[in-house]
């Protein structure tokens, strides 16, 4: 069983053969939860809103857009 240590900032580094066997990349987000006194990570299930570059937006969208964002982003945090 593979073993990592906690920095002096909290983190650890998930073994190579751990994200090698899951296809863990960089820049990849993770959940993390607590079970009792184990901690389990995943891959987070979250898909991303993308944006047509280019295309002219009305104030209107914008605005939406960005309400949007922040109230994913508000759930996203629960």
């Amino acid at each position: 069983m593979p073993v990592t240590k906690v920095t002096r900032n909290y983190q650890i580094t998930i073994p190579a053969e751990i994200r090698k066997a899951l296809g863990i990349k960089q820049g990849e987000y993770l959940t993390v939860e607590l079970r009792g006194d184990e901690i389990v990570i995943k891959r987070a299930k979250r898909t991303w809103k993308t944006y047509r570059l280019g295309r002219k937006y009305s104030l209107e969208e914008m605005e939406r857009m960005i309400e949007e964002s922040i109230e994913e982003a508000l759930t996203w945090e629960e």
